[in-house]
């Protein structure tokens, strides 16, 4: 299977083919268990996009993993009064254990500023 430069000079030398051969001719092929070939389409375009830039396996989107939640940007206050922030927003502000917060009341709502800085 080409990735990255190789990848995209094979499709550009290959110039205007039907999709199942520029994936045949880039080796996104498999075997299926009956001995027929399957063609990987979702690999190579993956590939593609990865060879031209596009980072899909970005963990930046958010904390999210793959296929995970996205994220609502919304906190609800438990039924015992805690407000509880979870792991993906601590993960995607790089929070560590200890760190604290002064909280900062505005028009719009709240805002946490790390202790120290405002």
């Amino acid at each position: 299977m080409l990735t990255g430069k190789d990848l995209l000079a094979k499709v550009k030398d290959l110039g205007d083919v039907s999709k199942s051969d520029l994936v045949k001719a880039c080796g996104y092929v498999s075997t299926k268990k009956g001995g027929g070939e399957r063609l990987n389409f979702t690999a190579f375009y993956e590939a593609l996009l990865e060879a031209k830039g596009v980072n899909l396996a970005s963990e930046s989107a958010g904390g999210i993993g793959k296929g995970g939640r996205k994220l609502s940007y919304v906190a609800t206050v438990q039924g015992n009064g805690n407000l509880l922030i979870g792991k993906a927003y601590t993960a995607l502000l790089d929070l560590k254990p200890g760190d604290n917060f002064e909280i900062k009341m505005g028009r719009k709502g709240f805002r946490l500023v790390p202790e120290g800085e405002g």
